[in-house]
């Protein structure tokens, strides 16, 4: 379909690179241009809490249970009657009434990896790998946002990751290119935005020359590949090129042009300026922001929220990273719903927070210590803003929080009530690497509660 198209001489670049998107991407300009026009506004921030935080020790606490199953915390009232979360989460308990809690989630794969995969694809795997080493095998949220609408405009991404993609997707047969922008750590010293304006008076000429030259070389290596994949390369070229040159994608990613109260009020620390940054990044418009962000303990800035080793040799003292980590995420993710309630950007934002499965009810004690191993059966999420209903549980689990009792839900659900905000229709189909139609979603509705 390239050769179809007028040479770059004979039109804007910027618009040649958006007619190539097109001639790969299994879209009809006209469809394409629909879907763009009908989610532009929207946004999702995906706070993905990889290892599996407890729900007891979060969200569906069950203080009545037995001792070796309730929560180690205790329960606090929020602002919401009958909706208590854990001690550890004084700041959310003042905003209950601008987020719901979805209790029920379930499904029945305990592996990082493809437990990982099955919440972010909607997809199970093929095979399921018990050393959490599987990649998967179909486009996850961001990939398929990306798709789906392309950069917008003033060369914004469609997916960013804060400060990494996680491990377990790719973007599989919608190409390399859609994988999200990662952004690394917005509160480390040397940050800086990774799309910088260019200084006053630097000729762009230069550096549309060497653009011009690498696609000359591009389209050569491009004639030699049978495989498919400098496509990829070539656009990716583009891409960085258009960001490169775009003021606006410049400041989106500037964290210094936010007042220094705000910043603080976040929290000096990974959590609170990468929720910072994606606040900036969807308002400036990216459709998925994923923040892959496990906390900072013991100066070591990567722990995740595997509980069930994190207590080896401390027999007794489950709940000690717990009480580290619980306050960061308590902080972060205060600050950025009230920041998004109050620049009345609720109904276009969407805040998710998320693990891929949650924990077994009753404590374990072994030579490893005292935890909680995997458990995709009962699981807790944090839904905020999207326009949706705020201010009530979904769903419910039994007196141990083994199983859901009322309301169950499957990660599809809650995928199909991302993409309804994101105006993406589950049904919409993309080719796979054998030619196959494969949906966005294989199942799943949206949750009615929320809608």
């Amino acid at each position: 379909m390239l050769n179809d198209l007028p040479s770059p001489k004979s039109i804007e670049r910027r618009a040649f690179l958006r007619a190539g998107l097109l001639g790969l991407g299994g879209l009809n300009l006209a469809r394409l241009a629909a879907a763009r026009e009908a989610s532009v506004d929207t946004s999702v921030i995906l706070l993905y809490l990889h290892g599996g935080p407890s729900q007891l020790e979060t969200y569906d606490l069950k203080p009545d249970a037995p001792i070796e199953y309730r929560s180690v915390f205790a329960p606090i009232s929020t602002n919401i009657a009958g909706m208590d979360i854990c001690e550890h989460f004084p700041l959310q308990a003042k905003l209950a009434d601008k987020f719901s809690l979805v209790r029920s989630l379930n499904h029945d794969v305990g592996i990082h990896s493809d437990g990982g995969i099955i919440v972010l694809t909607g997809k199970r795997p093929t095979v399921l790998d018990p050393t959490s080493q599987s990649k998967s095998e179909h486009p996850d949220l961001g990939a398929v946002v990306s798709h789906m609408r392309g950069f917008g405009q003033n060369a914004i991404p469609p997916s960013v990751a804060i400060p990494q993609k996680p491990y377990m997707t790719r973007p599989t047969y919608l190409g390399a290119h859609h994988g999200a922008f990662e952004i690394n750590n917005p509160h480390a010293n040397n940050y800086r935005p990774p799309q910088i304006s260019l200084a006053p008076g630097t000729d762009t000429k230069i550096f549309e020359e060497r653009h011009r030259l690498m696609k000359m070389f591009d389209r050569y290596r491009t004639g030699l590949d049978a495989s498919g994949a400098m496509n990829s390369v070539d656009r990716f070229h583009d891409l960085a090129f258009d960001m490169l040159t775009s003021p606006q994608a410049a400041a989106a990613f500037d964290l210094s042009r936010e007042e220094e109260s705000l910043r603080d009020r976040y929290g000096r620390h990974l959590w609170g300026q990468g929720c910072l940054l994606a606040r900036r990044l969807a308002e400036a418009g990216v459709g998925v922001t994923t923040l892959y962000i496990n906390t900072p303990e013991n100066g070591q800035e990567f722990t995740n929220w595997d509980d069930h080793i994190m207590n080896a040799g401390r027999p007794g003292h489950f709940g000690d990273y717990m009480k580290v980590r619980l306050p960061y995420l308590d902080q972060a993710l205060s600050a950025l719903i009230e920041d998004v309630f109050a620049r009345d950007l609720d109904r276009r934002i969407m805040v998710v927070v998320m693990g891929e499965f949650g924990r077994t009810p009753r404590l374990s004690h072994n030579a490893n210590g005292t935890g909680r191993d995997h458990w995709p059966q009962a699981y807790s999420a944090l839904i905020s803003g999207g326009g949706m209903r705020m201010g009530q549980v979904v769903g419910s689990t039994n007196s141990k929080a083994e199983y859901p009792t009322d309301r169950p839900y499957s990660p599809q659900d809650l995928l199909a009530t991302i993409y309804r905000h994101l105006r993406i229709s589950p049904d919409h189909t993309f080719l796979d690497f054998a030619g196959r139609p494969i949906a966005i979603l294989p199942s799943g509705s949206p949750i009615r509660e929320l809608v």
